[in-house]
């Protein structure tokens, strides 16, 4: 069953439209509850005046923050730099367009919606600080309680640098951006709460990647036991990283839901979306490489700035994230990198799919190539000079990850899987078309990006696996799906390790009722972490089903195998009972009695060491307009090292999504706001995202080699698609005006950008 591909578990009923969303969610009664929100990037707040809302039909409240006390400690954010409390209603100073300053609540969405736009606020508008060379200048502070702008400062290296660049024969020093990018999931985020009737306690549903991280904030803020508040989550229509963390207008829907003893609900807009739902990426970086002559890397040494917005809610995380993951797969001995978070009047950061690694990868990648032009020397070439070897696994960089513990890649064979991705795109034969057409209006170009990535981070997932008498396989764990694929993969290795019938199992997610404790999904961290949980408790329950087999067999439990949903004697396969006998008869049997506890059922936690290190490569061949300087994707595959495919059709979508998402990181996706803070990308229409006719078929293979840190072998692949795309597309584009000598340093390569680029070197 493991390494097999069989259809997907939940698509029949979303394709059948018997799926689940927030929106779905209905209770008698049911409020809808809206957010005002700044307009100013940058202001104090002089007056709210609520009183026509208030007056209007079906208006059932209208708050500030002086109305809501119970909100007034905000959202705590990590415990490292600078103090500060995400505001749920800002009571004196906005500090991004967005932020929200006063509540609604109607008895429908039509009123709501008239209602929010007679709320009056007036502000005393304040200088912003909109970019990070403003941000590091200080003459601003968004914070006026600190000293200055930098939040929270992320540090790494190993070796000796000088000595390094002393040993190299060729430097090579240049500035880099990476865009600001939102996570635009086809569903916006949304919540509801009420009070359940028998018990007193908060129900909430919420369209969230962690429950748990809901719940503990909920209670922390409400002053509430954790106990009495239950969160559900329905199906989510896609996360991809800002959906994990918890949102004021999730406190206020709760908030509101206790204070009117009714059903509340809110959902998100798109606009709403855009501005105050967390984003990632934008970092600036200030970097040289020094290589030997025979293209082999001698030191690495930089300083990047992250612009992380008005609340630096990921604390040091993704700029850890960069440090660590900018050496990549390659042998570097000498390395120094220094990462500033500033805050501005943006809205907060959030961790979006890969968290810190795209930018990493797009620096480090870059560098390569524009080493490799300076060396003369192919960009396979120079990547081939310096990945890791085999031989040279476990490779320890001399990185300490952001758990604490020292960085050791897994095995792999990062010089086989980069030949394979070579081969997959037809290098050579690139090269050669691109040799005969650098005439035309259209030229050619070829780009390579390799990252190694950290993925499946702690501290633990858990797994409760339990027979129903019918035979039937319930598994309960803590992490919830946004479309990966949780129900198939997961059922999947229960079935292969307790021998139940792929088809009798169920997983069940997404109810703090349930199971009790969960990290939440995110980091690449599910198969790593809840796929041993589940494989360990599911070989608990077989040695379960094992004793009480044997006892109705009349055999010894050396003797039992469980296979197919039958629990028979070893040779005889004839000899049976169905697990679902042996369930029924685990409730009385006194087989169980030495582990004490009745029923054919438990529970298992997993505590991983630290992280596993995946490896992959992707390539791509553009085709460049000259006179247009607009990008067409000819070709693109990916060859990604899984350790262990659970279901290989699912990883393999997974890298092709991710892959989706990167090619629009590198040509077109960018947040873009205005001097003043004013967002000037707040629809689809002004933020670009890829379509269907801008993608070309994405060739996947996988080259597995069995993690070390975990039993069944997995590394991570939910984020790896995404990783080095950018950098494949910028590597690809200035492949292909190689002879006009652009060099690209930030992404996206829009024809804009091209020819603008082209008009300062002429």
């Amino acid at each position: 069953m493991i390494g097999s591909s069989p259809l997907r578990k939940e698509d029949t009923r979303l394709l059948l439209g018997r799926g689940r969303f927030i929106e779905d969610v209905t209770r008698p009664g049911m409020l809808a509850l809206g957010v005002v929100r700044s307009t100013h990037g940058h202001a104090r707040i002089v007056r709210i005046d609520g009183a026509r809302a208030a007056a209007m039909p079906g208006v059932v409240a209208v708050w500030t923050a002086a109305d809501l006390p119970e909100v007034a400690r905000g959202i705590a954010g990590p415990q490292k730099g600078r103090a500060y409390a995400l505001a749920i209603l800002a009571a004196d100073v906005v500090r991004f367009v967005g932020e929200p300053v006063a509540v609604v609540v109607a008895d429908d969405a039509y009123r709501l919606a008239d209602a929010l736009e007679q709320v009056v606020v007036d502000y005393d508008p304040l200088p912003a600080v909109t970019t990070v060379a403003a941000a590091v200048a200080a003459r601003t502070r968004v914070h006026a309680s600190w000293p200055d702008n930098t939040a929270v400062v992320a540090r790494g290296g190993m070796g000796d640098v000088d000595r390094g660049f002393a040993e190299a024969d060729v430097v090579v020093e240049e500035r880099f951006r990476h865009a600001r990018l939102a996570a635009a999931p086809i569903e916006t985020r949304g919540s509801a709460a009420w009070r359940d009737a028998d018990s007193g306690g908060l129900v909430v549903w919420s369209s969230t990647q962690n429950p748990y991280s809901v719940r503990d904030g909920l209670a922390a803020i409400l002053d509430m036991p954790a106990g009495d508040i239950r969160v559900v989550v329905p199906d989510v229509g896609g996360g991809f990283g800002p959906k994990g963390a918890l949102h004021p207008d999730e406190v206020l829907v709760a908030a509101a839901a206790r204070r009117l003893d009714r059903p509340v609900k809110y959902i998100e807009t798109r606009r709403e979306h855009m501005a105050a739902t967390g984003q990632d990426r934008e970092q600036e970086h200030q970097i040289r490489i020094g290589f030997k002559r025979d293209g082999t890397i001698a030191a690495i040494d930089g300083t990047f700035v992250a612009d992380v917005g008005a609340y630096p809610m990921q604390g040091d995380g993704l700029t850890l994230n960069t440090v660590n993951h900018l050496p990549g797969p390659y042998r570097v001995r000498h390395y120094r990198n220094h990462g500033t978070s500033v805050v501005t009047n943006k809205v907060q950061n959030a961790a979006y799919r890969a968290a810190g690694r795209p930018e990493a990868v797009f620096v480090m990648e870059r560098l390569m190539d524009i080493g490799a032009r300076r060396l003369g020397l192919d960009p396979a070439d120079i990547r081939r000079r310096n990945l890791v070897r085999p031989q040279e696994m476990p490779y320890r960089p001399g990185l300490t990850y952001k758990d604490g513990v020292a960085v050791a890649y897994d095995p792999g064979d990062f010089p086989a899987a980069f030949e394979r991705a070579l081969a997959l795109l037809g290098y050579e034969a690139w090269r050669k078309r691109q040799a005969t057409e650098r005439r035309g209006t259209a030229r050619v170009g070829v780009g390579i990006g390799c990252y190694a990535q950290g993925t499946g981070l702690g501290p633990f997932e858990g797994a409760t696996v339990r027979v129903d008498p019918t035979g039937k396989v319930y598994v309960m764990i803590g992490v919830t799906a946004q479309g990966q694929g949780h129900a198939t993969t997961l059922a999947q290795i229960a079935a292969a390790e307790l021998g139940a019938r792929f088809d009798d199992v169920t997983v069940v997610a997404g109810d703090t009722t349930q199971f009790p404790f969960g990290m939440g999904t995110g980091g690449s961290r599910v198969m790593a972490n809840a796929g041993p949980a589940v494989a360990q408790t599911a070989r608990d329950v077989r040695e379960r089903a094992a004793l009480v087999g044997a006892e109705l067999l009349e055999c010894a439990a050396a003797d039992v195998r469980v296979a197919d949903g039958r629990v028979h004697v070893v040779g005889v396969p004839d000899r049976f009972v169905t697990l679902g006998r042996v369930a029924q008869a685990a409730v009385r049997s006194k087989a169980l009695k030495p582990l004490g506890e009745p029923g054919l059922h438990a529970c298992t936690y997993f505590y991983p060491d630290t992280v596993t290190w995946a490896f992959g490569t992707q390539a791509a061949a553009v085709e460049v307009d000259v006179e247009t300087y607009a990008v067409r994707v000819l070709q693109y595959v990916a060859v990604h090292d899984p350790g262990r495919a659970i279901n290989p059709v699912i990883v393999e979508a997974q890298l092709q999504g991710g892959a989706a998402q990167g090619l629009g990181a590198g040509l077109m996706e960018e947040v873009v706001y205005d001097e003043s803070g004013q967002l000037l990308s707040g629809s689809l229409m002004d933020y670009a995202i890829p379509h269907a006719a801008d993608l070309p078929p994405l060739g996947v293979e996988l080259i597995a080699h069995r993690s070390v840190v975990n039993p069944l072998g997995i590394k991570g692949i939910g984020e790896s698609g995404c990783i080095p795309t950018a950098a494949v597309i910028a590597n690809a584009v200035e492949d292909a005006l190689a002879d006009r000598e652009l060099t690209i340093r930030e992404v996206p390569v829009t024809p804009s950008r091209l020819f603008a680029a082209a008009r300062r070197i002429s």
